[in-house]
């Protein structure tokens, strides 16, 4: 989830493109002038430009890659609509929105349970259906404005809701394994997850963990990918990575696409990935919005909208669902570049990339221990991210209504609910995501018809969280 920044200085206010494929040169091409950005619709010249869509390319990498390597899809296909899915981006929300559009890990649980109940083509319908429902909610906020997404996802829904993904994916980090008699002994056979191999998976962490501290600038941001790096090259030395899928793919030729299948029974894993994308992408807006200094509120539902298709097309054809990402906008704060000209050439590689089977081969060839090692930062990190958004919003847990309504949503999360209901399954997000919308609204509005809530009644219920800082501990 993005995080807003403070509006850097800025010499003149530019205004937004008229075109998407036009740019003016940004002074005299060459660098940034002092105390000034260069804005959408503005460009370095064209070598420089290609540098900076480079480093874009380099900064969502390590998160794309990692969610089809995660659940089972083609990476050279989810490269393919990533890139295809950026240019739709830019094109539909007419260049005034600088954004790349990645992999999304909202989909990494519900992709993977879909996939294990009823086939990857399944999964795939789930996106799909995740897609157009995101795109609708696009046409209505283009139509009567987004507020109403505040007063149906408050910041202490939203950061709940983000929390609970993030932490219902902990067990596929650790891994799973299987046992079996092999001449009168039980065999325990660990396939994925850091069980698979723990050496590689802790070697994995500790280089994202160190790179993280140790470097500033990109090299930092990159954190994951270093550390996936660091991770592989530990795996190939010991034996743990096979090149033969490698060596016999072709150098050029078009990705592997699937045609989706749909089924009732996966819609209440994936409609609650909507709710996130929801959250990201207006969140992404306005930290656009803070960077450049122009006013992105109209164009709101045009990025929903724009995503919404994205991830429909992707899903239709085999890749992951998509999201605007946040790495790339620690990027443009880095080189105060903001020109969708560098957006097109990261979509123009991402889409180049993924015409290389061999390309993606390799990518497949990353092994179970360094998977899991970076899923348990990165599953770690989601779940966190949505505490900080409790924090960003100063959400009041001395209030009970927020305080039940996280507590509930994350238990049901984490410990991953399910209901079945007919041919429909719901697992712990949707039960989750449902209890974080059901409980917050229910409560607020019994506490408000009785006078109860923290605003005109008794500020807190009895709970732990009560207890002052500065209260008598009893010991005995």
């Amino acid at each position: 989830m993005p995080a807003s920044r403070p509006t850097p200085p800025r010499s003149i206010a530019e205004p937004s493109p008229r075109s998407p494929w036009r740019w003016t040169l940004h002074g005299d091409g060459r660098s940034v002038t002092p105390g000034g950005v260069v804005a959408p619709g503005e460009r370095l010249t064209w070598p420089r430009t290609i540098g900076i869509g480079m480093q874009h390319v380099v900064a969502m990498f390590g998160a794309t890659f990692l969610v089809p390597i995660i659940t089972g899809l083609p990476p050279a296909t989810t490269l393919f609509f990533s890139g295809v899915g950026t240019v739709l981006f830019l094109l539909i929300t007419r260049g005034r929105v600088p954004s790349y559009l990645g992999s999304s890990f909202a989909f990494i649980a519900p992709i993977a349970a879909a996939s294990a109940s009823g086939g990857m083509a399944t999964a795939l319908g789930g996106v799909v259906v995740a897609g157009v429902a995101l795109a609708v909610v696009g046409l209505v906020v283009n139509a009567v404005g987004y507020r109403w997404i505040d007063a149906v996802m408050p910041p202490v829904v939203t950061g709940t809701i983000v929390a609970l993904i993030g932490f219902n994916l902990a067990p596929a980090a650790w891994g799973t394994c299987t046992s079996e008699v092999v001449g009168g002994e039980i065999v325990e056979s660990c396939t994925n997850g850091v069980r698979a191999a723990p050496v590689t998976a802790v070697v994995t962490i500790l280089a994202i963990v160190l790179v993280t501290v140790l470097f500033r600038g990109i090299l930092g941001r990159l954190a994951i990918l270093v550390g996936v790096g660091v991770g592989y090259a530990v795996a190939t030395l010991r034996g743990e990575v096979s090149f033969d899928a490698v060596a016999d793919a072709a150098w050029v030729g078009l990705p592997q696409f699937t045609t989706p299948a749909f089924s009732l029974g996966v819609l209440g894993l994936f409609l609650p990935v909507v709710l996130v994308l929801i959250a990201e992408n207006v969140g992404h807006v306005k930290s656009v919005a803070a960077m450049t200094g122009d006013d992105l509120d109209p164009v709101t539902g045009r990025a929903l909208f724009a995503d919404g298709l994205a991830t429909t097309l992707a899903g239709a054809g085999g890749g992951s669902g998509t999201t605007t990402y946040a790495e790339n906008i620690g990027v443009m704060a880095a080189t105060r570049v903001y020109s969708t000209a560098a957006y097109y050439v990261a979509a123009a590689t991402a889409f180049l990339l993924s015409l290389s089977p061999k390309f993606g081969a390799l990518i497949a060839t990353i092994p179970a221990g360094v998977i899991g090692g970076a899923g348990t930062v990165l599953y770690g990190m989601i779940g966190v991210l949505g505490a900080r958004i409790w924090i960003q919003h100063r959400v009041n847990f001395s209030d009970p209504v927020n305080l039940t309504t996280a507590g509930i949503a994350l238990i049901a999360g984490i410990a991953n609910f399910t209901w079945h209901a007919g041919d429909l399954t719901f697992e712990g997000i949707a039960i989750g995501t449902a209890a974080a919308l059901g409980v917050y609204h229910l409560m607020r509005a019994v506490a408000r018809w009785r006078g109860t809530d923290a605003d005109g009644g008794p500020a807190e219920a009895a709970s732990p969280a009560s207890v002052p800082a500065d209260a008598p501990v009893d010991r005995g």
